[in-house]
């Protein structure tokens, strides 16, 4: 099945033409302007993600709600280990 798009009629009259154009245009226009905005808005808020963030950095912990940590050897290597039950042999 194939659909086809009625002929596009094209108004003769030039003052209808310059006013679709300038629609056209201002539509475009328009479409440009809001993209501007929200791009700004974005990195704007970026940056004050950003800036909030490297502050309470730079603050560093507050006092007395952080424990003493302990001195650590360094030699031991901290980690989370699972045991595996293995209940029957590898077959080899």
């Amino acid at each position: 099945m194939r659909f086809v798009f009625p002929p596009v009629r094209r108004s003769r009259n030039p003052l209808v033409r310059a006013l679709s154009l300038v629609l056209g245009l201002a539509a475009v226009a328009m479409l440009l302007v809001f993209g501007v905005v929200v791009l700004g808005v974005l990195f704007v808020g970026g940056l004050v993600f950003l800036a909030v963030r490297q502050w309470k950095i730079a603050r560093g912990p507050v006092e007395g709600s952080a424990r003493p940590t302990p001195a650590r050897d360094p030699n031991v290597l901290e980690g989370e280990f699972v045991v595996i039950h293995q209940r029957q042999p590898a077959h080899r």
